[in-house]
């Protein structure tokens, strides 16, 4: 199965994530199949998400399942999600 998921970046007290397609089966910080976008939770709320919309509906058009925060992010920026959403 096929996850959106955050991959960790940045620093100890000022973290940075990508939103990133990625196998269900492999660790957090492994291979990833695409990135899709940036979350940047210390930034201007205008700047905390970057994704790119079109690359985000074909992997849900695909099955790709999002995460419960990915899925909030995604609806937040402008694009709707529905449907179950799963956990770690």
């Amino acid at each position: 199965m096929v996850k959106i998921r955050l991959k960790k970046f940045g620093t100890k007290k000022r973290p940075d994530y990508r939103i990133v397609i990625q196998d269900a089966r492999k660790p957090r910080d492994g291979v990833a199949v695409e990135e899709i976008g940036q979350y940047h939770p210390i930034a201007a709320e205008d700047k905390q998400v970057v994704v790119n919309t079109e690359r985000a509906k074909y992997w849900l058009s695909v099955g790709a399942q999002p995460t419960g925060i990915v899925k909030r992010l995604l609806n937040a920026s402008g694009l709707t999600v529905k449907g179950e959403t799963i956990s770690k």
